[in-house]
């Protein structure tokens, strides 16, 4: 009987202690208060996503300085955040989605397939930006409170 007693304490303890072991992070997505997105969403949404961004630099560059190749079936946008304010660009096309952290002051870029449409989206202190462009070439915009 005491053994029973024992075991079925360690039992009890053991089913206590629920562990997830192999369970990965699950990422917060920040819903937007008020009648719509807001700079500290933003700014919250900008933060989390620049941890783990990677910049496609190398290819980027090699796109510009071979001046949209006919060859390569890829090109670039690039977009320059004039403003105040950090940023976080949408870009989505078909078969295509991808964000992009923009710091106040800086660029960000990203390879897309060429000849197609993008629509360009994001929160810039508190406004909206919203664009359909048709990308067959580099294409570069400055964007501004």
């Amino acid at each position: 009987m005491k053994k029973l007693f024992v075991f079925s304490g360690i039992s009890l303890i053991l089913i206590s202690c629920n562990a997830n072991y192999g369970s990965y992070p699950v990422r917060t997505t920040y819903p937007a208060s008020g009648s719509g997105n807001t700079a500290m969403s933003t700014e919250r949404e900008y933060s989390e996503l620049i941890k783990t961004y990677k910049p496609e630099t190398a290819e980027v560059l090699t796109d510009l300085l071979n001046s949209d190749s006919p060859d390569n079936p890829r090109t670039s946008i690039s977009v320059e955040n004039k403003s105040p304010c950090n940023m976080v660009l949408t870009v989505s096309g078909n078969g295509f989605f991808k964000k992009i952290p923009i710091a106040s002051g800086k660029v960000g870029y990203t390879m897309v397939q060429k000849n197609q449409n993008y629509r360009l989206s994001g929160m810039l202190c508190n406004s909206s930006y919203q664009s359909t462009k048709f990308i067959s070439t580099s294409y570069a915009i400055k964007i501004s409170n």
